[in-house]
């Protein structure tokens, strides 16, 4: 997730198309023209209010579906005559006819109530017990029969933490709820999304987002009465988290005790029952509506959400109707960009034209109104590298072979098992000077790291780099990547970034135009990275510290992928220890990192081995031709 900030957020369901002022004019048009705007305040089970607008289809010669949006975004423009500039998440939706349904969630904005993060499911009983899940059931109710000239079916969708809400539908849906679309869903804010990767906590992207969203509401209030979130001080964001000395400092002087979540943070800072009842996919059972779960590979905020979302209905829901879509996009990229490129990498077609046309909009078509048909397989996955959609009756797909990718001496990767018994590579890791998880100078974390080229960290000592001979053959990976270490490192405490990357030919041709100059030939694309921090590598429960000096094993998975490495193209491997400011610094010694001081902040000698008893790895699958 991480919301740029909370006015940008605002947009998330108000994205378009357009590129231009007049094609948005348009658009706002439309909506005035076509649709009469509603606000209600639904009363919920226990009596709390929810801001809701509803905007209605002035054609009244046949009944309409809800479509349904739940967010802590607010729904402004707020006023019965203050119109939304475009209705859904992308103009066909808009164009084909809903009843939109905007809340604002429990707690934020207009609606009544305390609003809590990732609201955990309620372990309360009666009937006055609420959760996401009782306010969107009270919401469906309501609006089925309060609402004229609705046909009686509902569909809610959300990106990122609309997304969450999306999911949390699910666990005793309202009958009227046939069509489930979390997005990029939030799922669980210490593994994988947006506040912590495998429990280290994502400073940059955690920061920003609560110095913003995060600043109390006192009472249900419009935006532009609403809190004012920081200004930053410092416009280069490595400088800024650097200089802060550490998180303790940063919370002391910008954020005291006023952050409630900040504080939590402070409080959890293992995987504890805080953490593990805000995540939903346990209670994903018996789920009934159809659902389609939508992801990007290059999102920077919920890929994980993605696929623990899909892979979670699957498990515990045998026979469910539930399906993946997965491209080649960027937070919320296949409604806010046609899709066909990301950063400096082209995917040679309009991906989100594609996903909009053939598949979202059929779907809520086919699960609300009952018109047409929808045929999308079980796992609608778009492979770069290749360039082309796959459909897969499982995800992951089971025409796979696993295989290992063995790291072997002088910077050489392969798949065969290195034969040698005393091999190693050694080096130093000074968390005062951690290494970027970017070229350049960002004021922000920019979602476009996730695909970018890497040689800038190719050439610092403290990061080891290993890559193929050029491939003789195409090489198509799919699923669930494991990385599997042997370490050792002199201090207590570590944590480990491996990258997984895409070398090009040194004949790569530039693109044409090239306003960025850029050099093809050698480019280093950034397929998938993940950090893990050492202490939780058997227990995120229950860190362990490292024995200074003993080879220790270090084992996790990356999020999933779907990339083809075409033949004359080198499959490279990074590992380092920092990946600053995307990542908050390790010490490198064991402690409770959110109460470190500077001083605590110390280098470390580091060992990776690779031979053939301490045989370092990473397990992908590849796909059967």
């Amino acid at each position: 997730m991480m919301k740029r900030f909370i006015l940008s957020a605002l947009l998330l369901f108000s994205v378009f198309t357009a590129s231009n002022l007049d094609a948005q004019e348009t658009d706002s048009a439309y909506v005035r023209s076509h649709y009469t705007k509603l606000e209600r305040q639904i009363v919920m089970r226990d009596g709390v209010k929810l801001f809701t607008s509803i905007y209605l289809p002035k054609d009244q010669t046949k009944k309409y579906p809800f479509l349904i949006s739940r967010t802590p975004y607010t729904v402004a423009p707020y006023g019965e005559d203050k119109y939304k500039l475009s209705l859904g998440t992308f103009p066909a939706l808009m164009r084909e006819g809903f009843i939109f349904v905007y809340q604002d969630v429990r707690g934020k904005w207009m609606s009544e109530g305390t609003f809590e993060d990732v609201r955990p499911q309620t372990t309360q009983k009666g009937s006055k017990a609420i959760d996401e899940s009782t306010d969107t059931y009270d919401t469906i109710d309501w609006l089925v029969k309060n609402i004229q000239n609705n046909n009686g079916k509902a569909g809610i969708s959300g990106i990122s933490y609309p997304g969450f809400y999306s999911t949390t539908s699910l666990p005793n849906a309202h009958p009227a709820l046939k069509a489930v679309s979390p997005q990029a869903p939030v799922t669980d804010w210490f593994m994988g999304d947006d506040f912590h990767h495998r429990g280290v906590l994502f400073l940059n992207d955690a920061f920003r987002f609560m110095s913003s969203f995060g600043v109390p509401r006192p009472k249900p209030i419009t935006p532009d009465k609403g809190p004012k979130g920081l200004v930053f001080p410092i416009k280069d964001n490595y400088r800024f988290y650097l200089e802060a000395g550490s998180i303790k400092n940063l919370k002391d002087k910008y954020f005291a005790d006023s952050i409630k979540f900040w504080n939590d943070l402070f409080k959890h800072p293992n995987l504890d029952t805080f953490w593990k009842a805000r995540v939903i996919l346990p209670h994903l059972t018996n789920v009934k509506p159809a659902v389609m779960v939508v992801g990007g590979f290059f999102d920077a905020e919920d890929a994980y959400g993605t696929f623990a979302t899909y892979k979670a209905i699957e498990k515990q829901n045998p026979g469910a109707n539930n399906i993946l879509v997965a491209g080649p996009w960027y937070h919320g990229g296949w409604v806010r960009s046609d899709g066909s490129y990301f950063g400096d990498i082209q995917f040679g077609q309009p991906t989100s034209t594609y996903y909009q046309q053939n598949i979202e909009l059929p779907f809520f078509k086919f699960y609300l109104k009952g018109e047409g048909n929808f045929n999308a397989a079980e796992a609608n996955i778009f492979v770069t590298g290749s360039n082309e959609w796959k459909k897969f009756k499982t995800w992951p797909p089971a025409e796979t072979e696993s295989r290992n990718l063995y790291l072997h001496p002088n910077g050489k990767l392969a798949f065969t098992k290195v034969g040698r018994t005393d091999s190693w590579d050694e080096y130093v890791s000074d968390p005062n000077a951690p290494v970027p998880y970017q070229d350049g100078v960002q004021d922000r974390r920019t979602r476009e790291y996730m695909i970018d080229d890497q040689r800038f960290a190719a050439r610092r000592p403290d990061v080891k780099v290993y890559q193929t001979d050029a491939l003789t053959e195409d090489i198509t990976l799919t699923g669930p990547v494991l990385a599997n270490l042997v370490v050792s490192t002199t201090g207590t405490d570590a944590d480990y970034v491996v990258k997984l990357i895409d070398v090009y030919p040194e004949d790569a041709p530039n693109p044409a135009p090239n306003p960025k100059n850029l050099i093809m030939g050698g480019y280093q694309m950034l397929v998938r990275g993940e950090i893990m921090r050492g202490k939780y590598r058997n227990s995120f429960e229950k860190p362990e510290a490292f024995v200074p000096g003993a080879i220790t094993k270090v084992n996790y998975p990356l999020p999933d992928v779907a990339h083809t490495f075409k033949k004359g193209h080198k499959i490279m491997i990074q590992i380092q220890n920092s990946w600053f400011p995307l990542a908050d610094r390790n010490p490198q010694k064991f402690m409770d990192i959110y109460q470190a001081q500077p001083a605590d902040f110390q280098k470390a000698i580091h060992k990776i081995y690779h031979d053939t008893n301490n045989s370092s790895f990473l397990t992908v699958n590849v796909l059967k031709p």
